[in-house]
């Protein structure tokens, strides 16, 4: 066998001597391996000659050029190289800012490329399966009208063919409760069908910020056809005229040649729910055709251009002093967080970009008054809320002017009522103010197909909304099948009018009288069913004993009659705020989920309407406190809690809002026109 030998030396260790070594010359591999192993041989029976501290050191360890990996070479790479960021250390920092940002703007971009690569391509529809009875109605009804009993889309794919047998659930609005009501059920529980004039829903909270260009409209509407697209549902452009509760048909009024004129249909329904908000109460007072509004997304358009054309009319040179000065005057006819909050963004406007890009002769004549019939603005806030805003307002030159009520509107004037609070018996005065902009914002009334609605049902006296129970099902409408939310229902808590009613029910002895057994059990009862009035019995006990008049330890029917009464008095309903009608959407939502579940059992026992009350819970709200935006500062109430700040406030009130939105769509246009404020101001341009 021959045998060769390879002297094998390690590096940096010159001063050593070393041994030869033999191997057999079998592979290149076996060398590198036999290498690896005298070395270490060598190095661990000289280890005692040198030191760990001169062992450890980079230019003394022991290394083969032979096994070395591109890892290290990988490890060492830097951008900038570790000598510049030694050297200059801020810079190195900056460097590699600027680096990232351009690699993430890069990655960003071809990110959307290649998303609008394969988003925009041909698409060619043929021979789509339609309904003959989706292009030729057929006529029925009392007034022998055409009967949408079938929709354009049913047969297009296999999942709108599913629908097909499901319930039907036709819901009138667009608003927060019909909004919540579709993001609460689930795909295929019913054959949704969606009613309403406009085809978007809006984020009305904002609304007073897009009359001054704060953000802009588009920002806050979500397309009604995508949030419905979720449940696989239909969206009908018309509005609701009347119902027929008979024969389950609601009637209602759609565009027609081209939207020059209108027809009217039936849309029949197994479930109806009325969420079609409500319009603003007029109280008799003259003159509101020369008002605005501020209820939907053109009410606001038309208020930018009428506040931008003030403004602009008002920089003319032949503009008449006295012109001006009309011209220059907002006044805001109600002093809730609506009138407020409009009167907050204006003034902020005219503070901050007015001034700026506008004659400065404007900032010493624009007058904005809040006109308020209360003793104070947010009277539904607590007082520390209520005079903080005031304060805030007298800073920030916005005149309120308290318990006046508007007499009449002229065309360049307000006159007004205002009562003295300290003298009661004195006779209220007349002021007169003049304007060139008024916003009418006091209060709610029914839309006219509540009105009608009212019309139609017995026991409705409720002026303002339809009364429905704790279920919200329309009292005097057919069980199960007629429900409403929102702006448009009030819940009944007149328990004077069921006091008939509960007394048969629990005068178990029917001997006239209630003992402290059947009282009981009557409370319970009206815990359960009227949970607004839950809160007013306190401890049984101590109200039974207040109204046992005689202390014969029972309750006659005038004695709980006197209590009910007073009850009643005190009872309030819920407030008309999108807060409230989110959660009896979602209520809905969750009970018509639960219901059609057992669709199937229903129907094969031939049970059509089940009542709600054997399988579901009474509607309870939840207050989740209440919010308004004074001029770049907010305040928040919360069951007697109050917070009232600046800059802090205000980006809290933001972020609230912010993640209340429908999408991630109007979250993302919402932050850019933040952004877009707060770096190039307003948008003071009129359309």
């Amino acid at each position: 066998m021959i045998r060769s030998k390879i002297p094998l030396r390690p590096i940096g260790l010159t001063s050593l001597p070393h041994r030869p070594i033999t191997i057999k010359p079998f592979s290149i591999r076996n060398q590198l391996i036999a290498a690896r192993s005298s070395s270490t041989k060598t190095t661990t029976t000289r280890a005692s000659t040198i030191s760990s501290k001169t062992f450890f050191n980079p230019h003394h360890r022991p290394i083969i050029p032979s096994l070395r990996t591109p890892t290290s070479s990988i490890r060492n790479f830097s951008i900038p190289p570790k000598s510049f960021n030694a050297k200059y250390p801020i810079t190195s920092i900056f460097i590699r800012l600027g680096l990232s940002s351009v690699l993430g703007i890069v990655v960003l971009t071809s990110v959307i490329l290649f998303h609008d690569a394969f988003t925009y391509s041909e698409r060619h529809v043929d021979r789509v399966p339609c309904n003959p009875l989706s292009l030729k109605p057929r006529l029925g009804g009392k007034k022998n009208l055409p009967i949408l009993e079938v929709n354009l889309d049913d047969e297009e794919d296999d999942a709108k063919r599913t629908m097909k047998g499901k319930p039907r659930l036709v819901v009138i609005g667009g608003g927060w409760g019909a909004v919540a009501l579709l993001q609460s059920l689930p795909p295929h529980a019913y054959n949704v069908t969606l009613i309403s004039p406009q085809t978007y829903f809006a984020f009305t909270p904002l609304l007073p910020s897009a009359c001054v260009g704060t953000v802009e409209p588009r920002s806050l509407v979500e397309p009604l056809r995508k949030l419905i697209a979720r449940v696989r549902g239909h969206y009908l452009m018309g509005s609701a005229m009347d119902i027929d509760m008979a024969e389950r048909l609601l009637e209602v009024e759609v565009p027609k040649d081209g939207g020059e004129g209108t027809m009217r249909c039936y849309v029949p329904y197994d479930k109806l729910v009325i969420a079609v908000g409500s319009t603003t109460n007029t109280h008799g007072v003259k003159g509101l055709e020369h008002c605005y509004q501020l209820k939907t997304v053109p009410d606001a358009q038309a208020i930018r251009r009428k506040v931008m054309s003030n403004l602009e009319l008002a920089s003319l040179p032949t503009t008449t002093p006295e012109e001006r000065k009309k011209l220059l005057s907002f006044v805001v006819c109600g002093g809730g967080p609506t009138g407020v909050e409009f009167a907050a963004e204006l003034a902020d406007m005219m503070a901050e970009d007015v001034l700026k890009y506008f004659p400065k002769l404007l900032a010493n004549e624009v007058k904005v008054t809040v006109v308020q019939s209360r003793d104070h603005i947010l009277n539904t806030y607590s007082e520390k809320i209520s005079q903080y805003a005031e304060k805030r307002f007298a800073r920030n030159d916005v005149d309120v002017v308290i318990n006046a009520r508007v007499q009449e509107v002229l065309p360049d004037k307000v006159i007004l009522s205002i009562k003295d609070p300290k003298d009661k018996e004195a006779k209220p005065t007349t002021k007169e103010i003049e304007a060139g902009f008024v916003l009418w914002s006091t209060g709610i009334a029914m839309q006219p197909f509540t009105k009608r609605l009212v019309e139609l049902l017995p026991n409705q006296y409720h002026s303002k909304a339809v009364e429905v129970d704790n279920y919200l099902r329309v009292q005097g409408a057919p069980q199960g099948t007629v429900y409403a939310l929102g702006d448009a229902a009030t819940v009944h808590t007149n328990l004077i009018n069921d006091l008939y009613e509960l007394w048969d029910r629990f005068d178990a002895n029917k001997d006239g009288t209630l003992d402290y057994d059947e009282w009981q059990a009557m409370v319970t009862h009206i815990k359960k069913h009227y949970p607004l009035a839950t809160k007013y019995f306190g401890k049984m006990r101590d109200v039974f004993d207040e109204f046992d008049k005689d202390k014969d330890e029972r309750l006659s029917l005038n004695e709980v009659a006197a209590m009910f009464l007073g009850m009643s008095k005190k009872v309030t309903s819920y407030p008309a705020t999108a807060q409230v009608a989110s959660q009896q959407g979602k209520y809905l939502g969750g009970m018509f989920s639960k219901l059609a579940k057992q669709h199937k059992t229903l129907e094969a026992n031939g049970i059509r309407d089940l009542n709600d009350e054997v399988y579901y819970h009474p509607f309870e709200y939840f207050h989740l406190g209440s919010l308004a935006y004074i001029g770049n500062s907010a305040v928040f109430d919360y069951e007697g809690f109050s917070l009232a700040g600046g800059l802090l406030a205000m980006y809290a009130w933001r972020s609230i809002y912010w993640s209340e939105q429908t999408s991630m769509r109007t979250r993302m246009l919402l932050m850019l026109d933040w952004v877009k404020r707060g770096i190039f101001g307003r948008d003071l341009s009129k359309f």
